[in-house]
């Protein structure tokens, strides 16, 4: 018997099927059926979300409309080649010298009452690839229309995102005047006396435009944040304060000398239960006192000095008598940094000026003693290569770590310069200084001297176990002046000759960046073909304010006379000016030297500006030979000057 046959499917029919043609009646048809399939909680979510974004659309709509008319109004030709971003032509245009300051951000939560001071925990505007942020500058845009609508007549200046006035200045007027002296100087028959005191004035501008940012917003703190108009704390001991009051005092500001020398006498204690760092106190602190102290002849400032210099001393409290890093100056304790027992080599050799110096003031032999063995330990050391030092020292073992990599930039570079200047402060006696000074300068021309490409330019690169890097930190331009100095002192001439041929390498690491300013490196090209002498990584276009390469320029002047030198410096302080300055008071360092519409500030303002950088614009412009005699005074790596030891001593 066989089985009853099955369908292998099922047909149905609906009634109207046959007449389906996917139009839009019958669309509209299924949608609401749907729709009428839904419960009354998900429809009213649906109409929720739809008026929301209705709502979004219709407020948003103007500012798009506007960003994209903006962006459609400039050809080509307008836009530089180089940067891959579209921006407005006046952003490439700060060419309006002494125009540009950074201005106050918009932003409500900058906003802060005068001289109330927070947390320094402002952040920078976050920044986009390739450096430009839209949105402020499309604020500012509408920002610059409306003010010519209102007005008709003041124009103003668009410039990296930021909107001022064309004849906007600052302190009634007072930086703008001085740099605009200068334009009518240079422009016209006048001296050289005439430009150079002007460009003095310029400077003294300069600094009461930092000193009023300070005063303003980060008065007694370590750092101004000038962005944000707050401060940042790293000792809590008035650092920029004390870095800045010999510079004042060069400069001849007696009304900020006065006010600072109240805060040192009535506020500054350093009966404080914090660590600091023992190379940075005392060639700020301990550096700026001592200095300050000579200058004045006041011995509040020595007695400050000498307790610093005391709290100091626990650090030299190690097996080997390399000190530790690291000083509470409350408790008196000492320790290395929490991830190693080393020390920097630069950081260990580079305190003995001011302890020397304290020690012949006080007649207390201890602060000496303590950093002469220093010397005379590394002096013997095996390690080195021709005379280079490695970057690292065991506090416990008193040995080089990190054996085989050499370099003249951080953590090796003022090793070398102290070597000369302590031969120099001690009045050219200690031998065993000088030679390892001769030295080392025969090891860097054998291992780290090299030419660039196409240009030719003398650079000093680093070594890492027999392989050289053409890499080069804006700390090497120290080198140029210290061979000058050296070469003043008696030294062979060719060091005033590779001092020259240096500091046209630290000028081009300026002069060839877009903003005129240098990066924190450089890596410079040595094959044949090159277009350009330098390269920069983008996380090296950094600039800190830093002094090393006006430094150097102001050796070179006082040595040759050569006017190029004050030229260079001149450009330097005007690209200062253009692209660091805030407009309430300060300057700022930058993230990036290659961007000049939008060069990105970091909110900070390092005390070695005011204590280093305009002290030595100041004095590269000044041709008052008796104004810090180097034959009376050395520098210590802070520009500090103490006196060079009679004789006698």
């Amino acid at each position: 018997m066989h089985p009853s046959s099955r369908t292998d499917f099922v047909s149905l029919t609906l009634p109207g099927s046959g007449n389906y043609n996917n139009s839009k009646q019958w669309r509209r048809q299924s949608c609401l059926r749907r729709w009428k399939q839904l419960s009354r909680l998900q429809r009213n979510l649906i109409l929720f979300a739809v008026a929301l974004v209705l709502v979004c659309g219709i407020a948003i709509y103007p500012s798009v409309t506007k960003h994209f008319r903006g962006l459609t109004v400039f050809s080509k030709e307008d836009v530089d080649p180089d940067l891959k971003h579209v921006v407005p032509k006046v952003l490439l245009e700060p060419a309006r010298q002494n125009q540009p300051l950074i201005p106050e951000p918009p932003s409500e939560r900058h906003k802060r009452a005068p001289h109330k001071r927070g947390p320094p925990g402002l952040q920078n505007r976050p920044q986009k690839k390739d450096n430009v942020s839209d949105t402020p500058m499309e604020e500012n845009r509408q920002q610059a229309k409306k003010q010519d609508d209102d007005e008709g007549q003041k124009p103003l200046v668009n410039w990296r995102g930021a909107i001022i006035e064309a004849d906007q200045a600052t302190e009634g007027g007072t930086a703008k005047e001085a740099e605009n002296k200068v334009a009518v100087v240079e422009q016209g028959n006048h001296s050289n006396k005439e430009l150079d005191i002007t460009r003095l004035e310029a400077v003294r501008a300069a600094f009461r435009h930092a000193w009023k940012g300070y005063k303003e917003f980060a008065w007694g703190q370590d750092e101004l944040r000038p962005v944000s108009k707050s401060y940042g704390e790293w000792f809590g001991l008035g650092l920029t304060l004390i870095d800045a009051l010999d510079t004042m005092w060069i400069l001849n500001l007696k009304e900020e000398f006065e006010e600072a020398k109240t805060w040192v006498a009535t506020e500054l204690t350093f009966n404080k239960n914090v660590d600091v760092n023992l190379f940075e106190s005392t060639i700020r602190i301990l550096g700026g006192l001592l200095s300050t102290y000579h200058l004045t002849g006041d011995t509040l400032f020595l007695d400050k000095a000498k307790d610093i210099g005391t709290r100091l001393m626990p650090a030299f409290n190690t097996p080997s008598k390399i000190p530790y890093s690291d000083v509470n100056i409350g408790k008196g304790t000492a320790h290395p940094p929490r991830w190693t027992s080393d020390s920097t080599v630069a950081e260990v050799t580079s305190i003995q000026l001011e302890f020397r110096e304290l020690s012949r003031l006080t007649q207390d032999s201890r602060y000496q003693a303590a950093v002469d063995e220093i010397m005379r330990k590394v002096h013997k050391l095996e390690g080195k290569q021709d005379g280079l030092v490695p970057m690292f020292i065991n506090t416990n073992t008193g040995q080089f770590t990190h054996l085989g990599v050499f370099t003249l930039g951080a953590r090796a570079d003022s090793y070398y310069e102290y070597l000369l200047k302590q031969w120099i402060q001690g009045g050219k006696k200690e031998t065993e200084l000088l030679e390892d000074y001769l030295q080392a300068l025969e090891g860097v021309k054998k291992n780290l001297l090299k030419k660039s490409s196409p240009s030719g330019l003398t650079f000093v690169g680093e070594m890492s176990h027999g392989q050289f890097s053409p890499k080069m930190d804006h700390l090497v331009c120290f080198l140029p002046g210290t061979l000058a100095l050296g070469a003043h002192h008696g030294l062979p001439a060719d060091h005033m000759e590779l001092a020259k041929q240096l500091m046209e390498t630290c000028y081009q690491m300026y002069a060839q960046m877009e903003t005129g300013l240098s990066p924190e490196i450089v890596h410079f090209n040595m094959h044949e073909g090159s277009i350009r002498d330098v390269d920069v990584k983008l996380a090296d276009r950094h600039n800190l304010l830093r002094p090393e390469t006006v430094e150097s320029l102001f050796y070179l002047y006082r040595f040759t006379k050569d006017r190029k030198y004050r030229d260079w410096g001149w450009e330097i302080l005007q690209n200062f000016n253009k692209y660091t300055k805030v407009s309430t008071g300060g300057y700022t360092s930058i993230n990036n030297v290659r961007d000049p519409a939008y060069p990105s500030p970091r909110d900070k303002m390092e005390s070695f500006f005011l204590g280093e950088t305009l002290k030595y614009f100041y004095l590269l412009f000044s041709d008052d030979l008796e104004l810090i005699s180097l034959d009376k005074y050395v520098f210590n790596t802070e520009a500090h000057p103490l006196p060079i030891w009679p004789a006698a001593d």
